[in-house]
């Protein structure tokens, strides 16, 4: 009983001791590298911010283009699914659905200048225009013989150019869908077309690496780029005309500003490691922003090429659009979603 008392106690001091001494023993053996443990936590670089808004989930397939209301109240989106929808930029809410009557996906969408109307690129090979406040349908252009990739109204809202994979671009009037002139350049579909803000030039970008410039009355070549080695699949003229931002796809995976009188080029922008889809510039005219294949959508200064904000998205983007007022992006995206970002 002593004896087993003599233990116990010596077991106490003996824990006691080890209680007391333990955290400078810890603290005296601790490797030297320990503290840097703490400063290893992973931190979102400056360039690559959550400034997610909203998700847009109407869509049922893959988002192909997507354009802001002049007014900077509405958004449209196109899609595989056949649908152009209109909701509000703000909400997000459903305003109305325009769809295809066959059923063919639709591959851009553009607002008239006014913001009155709605134009839109289809698989059917035709482009499709309607009120925009109304949904009416009131006109169908059937001028080509593939599917149409792109369109673009001129300034003044009286015509439409229309690029598809028949490797042409066609004028036509806005009343009555007649044809005024098909401008036949490229040896290769045509995925990219874009009106000067005069209106007097068309800008359009191939699956044959160039980007053409011709005069918008007479379809007379005026410049051909040749800085891309890809496809070009995206276009952008400056607010002030001087300049034309493409973006192609591999293996050159980059954005060219050049300038739009003498084709020389001004900056190439490598921020992408894969095809860019989507060129779009600000209307302050400061900033590019560019997304595809990489899944991201860049910000960047138009005249040095910093990038201010890079996005994350969750698939590969094939449209960005710019608010009105240069401080949001939309982005048109592969699964279905079109995403706000704050910018500025």
């Amino acid at each position: 009983m002593k004896a087993f008392s003599w233990r116990r106690s010596l077991l106490i001091l003996c824990c006691c001791c080890v209680l007391f001494w333990l955290p400078g023993l810890l603290a005296a053996c601790a490797p030297s590298t320990l503290p840097a443990a703490a400063t290893s936590v992973s931190v979102t670089p400056t360039a690559t911010p959550t400034g997610l808004l909203l998700a847009y989930h109407g869509h049922t397939l893959s988002v192909q283009g997507v354009a802001w209301s002049p007014d900077g109240k509405s958004i449209a989106s196109a899609s595989g699914d056949g649908t152009v929808q209109v909701w509000d930029a703000a909400s997000g809410k459903l305003l109305y659905t325009h769809s295809s009557p066959d059923q063919f996906g639709f591959n851009a969408v553009a607002w008239s200048p006014d913001g009155t109307r709605l134009a839109a690129a289809c698989a059917d090979n035709t482009v499709q225009v309607w009120d925009a406040f109304t949904g009416a349908h009131p006109l169908t252009y059937r001028g080509h013989n593939a599917p149409v990739l792109s369109v673009a109204w001129s300034p003044d809202g009286r015509q439409i150019a229309s690029a598809a994979g028949d490797n042409t671009v066609q004028v036509w009037d806005t009343s009555t869908a007649r044809t005024l002139l098909t401008y036949r350049g490229h040896s290769a579909a045509v995925n990219a077309v874009a009106w000067s803000p005069d209106g007097k030039e068309i800008a359009s970008g191939s699956s044959d690496s160039t980007v053409q410039v011709w005069d918008a009355s007479t379809a007379r070549t005026l410049l051909t780029y040749h800085g891309h080695s890809g496809n070009v699949y995206a276009l952008a003229w400056s607010p002030d005309g001087k300049s034309i931002a493409s973006g192609a796809g591999y293996p050159d995976d980059s954005v060219q500003v050049w300038d739009a009188t003498t084709g020389k080029t001004l900056l190439t922008y490598h921020g992408h490691n894969a095809e860019v889809y989507a060129v779009a510039w600000s209307p302050d005219g400061k900033s590019i922003a560019s997304a595809g294949a990489d899944s991201t959508a860049q910000v960047w200064d138009a005249a040095s090429g910093q990038l201010h904000v890079s996005f994350q998205v969750v698939s590969i983007v094939f449209g960005v659009a710019w608010s009105p007022d240069s401080t949001r992006i939309a982005t048109a995206n592969k699964n279905a979603i079109v995403d706000l970002w704050q910018v500025a």
